[in-house]
């Protein structure tokens, strides 16, 4: 599946909104203005932070969803709904974003999307966004951790993590960068842990996380073809793994 498919989208959901840190939402809270919220979702995909964050946000709220994709915008605008909150798309490149396009903002979010940002897109970003909540969640860091552990799984793993960084992307730095970022312009920022945890009630997920992961791998090290046939058969007989991300939250300090 692409990354950015609506199959694949729908079935990474329920792991997304499982592992989403809620300890850094309840901390959000206090820092928001009154309603109505106005509550940007950039990158938002077909809206699954929307439908997780809508709930546990005080009401009405009027979210602006944010991304490259007319498809999965309209996807996204027709179920970010609820009672008293409303939803519209804003197709474009975010990373184009201003403070000034960003005016009226009680609240930026975004889901998985740092980590596809290089350093100056994030620092941008930052920017854009300083003077308002911001919550990042579930950024890639480059760890993951399978029950079944063996030497393979960290050659795997390098490979991919190397992968994330082409083209200057971030990949797994991200967050760090983005910590930096954000509070070299003044605001206190808070990181949590979202790990998904896979294994076998997710055994569709953990199989076909596992074969991009390490098609991605291959793609940064062909010599590593070999082995693909072998691991994803032991993998297979034992899908349970971790896989790491860290969410953020941004406040004016």
């Amino acid at each position: 599946m692409s990354a950015f498919s609506p199959d694949w989208l729908a079935l990474r959901e329920p792991a997304d909104a499982d592992a989403r840190a809620v300890d850094l939402v309840d901390r959000l809270k206090i820092h928001l203005n009154r309603p109505p919220l106005v509550v940007r979702d950039l990158g938002c995909g077909t809206g699954s932070l929307g439908r997780w964050l809508s709930g546990r946000l005080p009401g009405p709220q009027h979210w602006v969803l944010h991304d490259r994709d007319p498809r999965l915008l309209d996807l996204a605008r027709a179920t970010v709904t609820g009672p008293g909150v409303t939803a519209g798309t804003r197709e474009g490149d975010l990373t184009a974003l201003t403070a000034a396009d960003l005016a009226g903002t009680s609240l930026v979010t975004a889901s998985a999307l740092l980590d596809l940002l290089t350093e100056e897109q994030v620092r941008g970003l930052a920017a854009a966004c300083a003077g308002r909540p911001v919550l990042f969640t579930l950024s890639v860091v480059g760890r993951v951790a399978f029950a079944a552990a063996e030497p393979l799984d960290a050659v795997f793993r390098d490979a991919f993590n190397a992968h994330q960084r082409r083209g200057g992307l971030l990949g797994p730095d991200a967050v760090g960068v983005a910590r930096e970022a954000f509070a070299g312009l003044g605001m206190a920022v808070a990181t949590s842990p979202s790990p998904w945890r896979l294994g076998p009630e997710r055994r569709e997920l953990a199989l076909e996380w596992l074969r991009g992961w390490v098609g991605a791998a291959v793609e940064q090290e062909p010599e590593l073809a070999r082995e693909v046939p072998a691991y994803l058969r032991r993998k297979a007989d034992d899908p349970r793994v971790v896989v790491h991300h860290e969410d953020l939250l941004a406040v004016p300090g």
